[in-house]
């Protein structure tokens, strides 16, 4: 049903199958693609499945795995291992007449594996994967020709983690992955009246993949931070963002399909208007339009970028989606977080949770 979702709300297409029908008794798996973006939903097929079981009880839905393609899998293991990392699974190759892959898990701090795979080219490590451990195996491949959602390949993958614990994680990546500080701001630059977060943007040598990092500060209220990890039950990924050349038909196509965005005022675009008469920068999209469809705008006097959130993919307030459009801009919509903010107050006010903060960080009901 989660496949299917993706594929009628989101314009993916059916891609492979996993399943007692191709050999595999334990675990069943549904591949989507688009473009450069695979998801692969994985449940168990018998009761008693301890380990997903258990994940899915405390977490609900949610992603188990992101996965980079990497130029050398073994090398990379290697050097983790040596920094101390954890090897869930050593290198291992699957091989079919199709080709041959060769593939590790790792480990990571905050509850979540990462899965390295072997690629020629390492350029490609922009296309993040997110996929429960053996989902490449034993797979019936399908393909179908549907229209097109016009999202490209994922631009990045943000996780939420609990207060005073996002540093951490960010060094295991620095130190695990060699990945590097790629951006940061702090809870006096990303807040509104409730409530505040910090972030750091952890990158490859490439720069290809990043990955920004989340944690809660201490606000009026509980903030969609705090709210995140409370539902999920720990950190995790809090949302997916997918790279579009062509927004603005993008999103007309998805909500045809049905699928539910955030909502933004309208003095958010009459405030952007006035920003934008005092601006280098100039938009080529038609602001009204913009407005229409509550796409939101972040600029810097060298370009800009276009994007939107969904709402939760799923019953519970966790994870979500981003569609983003990038003018010479490689920022993470700063500018739009306090707008961002204030849209998912509001759907938390909705669901009961824009709750009091007491002095020790704990959320009160009123």
């Amino acid at each position: 049903s989660a496949a299917s979702y993706y594929c009628n709300k989101l314009g993916f297409e059916p891609l492979a199958y996993q399943g007692l029908e191709t050999g595999s008794r334990d675990v069943v798996s549904h591949a989507v693609k688009q473009g450069k973006i695979i998801y692969v939903f994985s449940s168990a097929l018998n009761p008693g499945n301890k380990e997903m079981g258990e994940h899915l009880v405390k977490h609900g839905d949610g992603v188990k795995d992101i996965a980079f393609t990497v130029k050398d899998c073994d090398f990379l293991v290697q050097k983790a291992r040596e920094r101390g990392a954890v090897i869930i699974k050593e290198p291992y190759t699957l091989e079919d007449k199709y080709g041959r892959v060769k593939l590790a898990v790792l480990q990571t701090s905050d509850e979540k594996c990462v899965t390295v795979t072997n690629q020629a080219n390492s350029r490609q490590l922009s296309n993040i994967v997110c996929y429960d451990g053996d989902a490449l195996n034993n797979f019936a491949f399908i393909f179908l020709c549907r229209p097109s959602g016009k999202l490209n390949f994922i631009d990045h993958v943000v996780g939420n983690q609990p207060d005073d614990e996002m540093v951490p994680v960010v060094e295991w990546y620095q130190r695990n992955l060699l990945f590097h500080r790629f951006w940061s701001v702090d809870d006096k630059q990303l807040q509104t009246e409730f409530s505040a977060l910090r972030s750091i943007v952890v990158a490859n040598y490439e720069e290809t993949v990043k990955m920004p990092i989340n944690e809660p500060a201490i606000g009026k209220r509980m903030s969609q931070i705090q709210e995140y990890v409370e539902y999920y039950g720990g950190p995790g990924v809090q949302h997916i963002a997918m790279n579009t050349s062509d927004i603005i038909p993008a999103i007309r196509n998805l909500k045809e399909r049905g699928m539910e965005f955030m909502f933004v005022p309208d003095t958010y675009y009459e405030q952007l208007k006035e920003k934008l008469k005092h601006s280098k920068v100039k938009i080529s999209e038609d602001l009204d339009v913009l407005q229409e469809l509550r796409i939101l705008v972040d600029y810097d006097d060298n370009g800009y970028l276009l994007q939107i959130f969904t709402k939760p993919v799923q019953d519970r307030p966790t994870v979500f989606l981003e569609v983003i459009q990038r003018h010479n801009h490689q920022g993470f919509g700063a500018g739009n977080f306090k707008s961002l903010f204030e849209a998912i107050e509001a759907d938390q006010d909705a669901r009961g949770n824009l709750t009091i903060m007491t002095p020790n960080g704990e959320s009160k009901h009123m």
